[in-house]
């Protein structure tokens, strides 16, 4: 009975290493891109990855209206050639500063809140990062909507669900089928 049951565990194990290793060998190319983009984006700060919200240089003043900060991104986007479509406007109170980010690249506009002076052009590096991560960039290249993002997740979320799965038996069934022989 317990020679029936450890071959019975032996020929499971061989079924798990299979899958285990069909599924880990494709996918370890995404899991290293999501495992490096995750530790740029928890580090973007710290390496500037992000260009730094610059302060106001206005001592008192009256804010600008958001559409006058849009009006001045895009602005700028136009002298420098670039689609002037704005994506959205971050807009910093404490820092006095407004971020108008675009729809087709990866530009930050820095606007003075009070003064409307262009504080800096940079680029977001941590938005591609993003977007390299999560799998939209496909998207942002192509088509515009979250297909390849919803099929990129969930296929790489299935393998990992898979692959701790089998990983937990690769672990697991070694010590019952030791325990059943010791029987």
């Amino acid at each position: 009975m317990a020679e029936q049951q450890v071959q019975s565990k032996v020929i499971a194990l061989r079924g798990f290493r299979r899958i285990h290793k069909w599924l880990g060998v494709p996918l370890i190319i995404f899991f290293l891109v999501i495992g490096i983009t995750s530790i740029l984006l928890a580090w973007k700060k710290k390496v500037e990855l992000l260009p730094p919200t610059l302060s106001t240089r206005v001592e008192n003043g009256t804010w600008i209206l958001p559409s006058e900060m849009v009006k001045i991104g895009e602005e700028e986007m136009k002298k420098l050639g670039r689609n002037p479509e704005v994506d959205r406007i971050d807009i910093r109170p404490d820092k006095g500063t407004a971020k108008v980010t675009f729809k087709t690249h990866f530009t930050e506009v820095q606007v003075d809140g009070f003064s409307g002076e262009v504080l800096s052009v940079d680029t977001r590096h941590s938005d591609w990062i993003e977007k390299v991560h999560d799998g939209s960039i496909i998207d942002f290249y192509t088509t515009g909507d979250e297909g390849a993002k919803l099929t990129y997740s969930t296929l790489i979320s299935i393998g990992l669900i898979f692959l701790a799965i089998s990983g937990f038996y690769l672990w697991y069934y070694p010590k019952v089928v030791r325990k059943l022989k010791g029987k």
